[in-house]
């Protein structure tokens, strides 16, 4: 499987890994599938961790890199399509972290592994 990874999963594997759903646990666990972060959850996290709704977000931001090498997982670039898909969704969803996650996903071909059902109005495949 192929998976992207929204915010919330990403924050979960890597501090609070309880939080995940056992499905979604083994999906990120498993070494056949490939996982991808895509730079709007780095943007989102930096951003709440700025405006103080993850204050322990610093340490995750600092050792990022390392982090995902040991979640084995891959940048997924964010490209003109992307954007231009999730700017157009009609759908009510507000969340523009959450419509680019949903567009890449979408675009690529990929599973979210997200907690999030309101992700489901885009089309897209969800894990959890």
């Amino acid at each position: 499987m192929k998976a992207l990874l929204d915010t919330h999963a990403f924050l979960w594997a890597v501090a609070q890994p309880e939080k995940l759903s056992a499905k979604a646990r083994q999906a990120i666990r498993n070494g056949d599938n490939e996982l991808f972060l895509s730079p709007a959850s780095v943007w989102e996290i930096a951003t709440k961790s700025r405006i103080g709704k993850l204050p322990n977000a610093d340490r995750i931001l600092e050792e990022l890199p390392a982090i995902v090498l040991k979640l084995r997982a891959s940048d997924l670039p964010i490209t003109r399509l992307h954007a231009q898909r999730a700017g157009g969704y009609t759908s009510a969803h507000a969340d523009p972290f959450d419509r680019m996650l949903a567009a890449q996903a979408d675009i690529e071909g990929l599973t979210l592994i997200s907690k999030d059902r309101a992700l489901r109005q885009f089309g897209i495949e969800l894990l959890w």
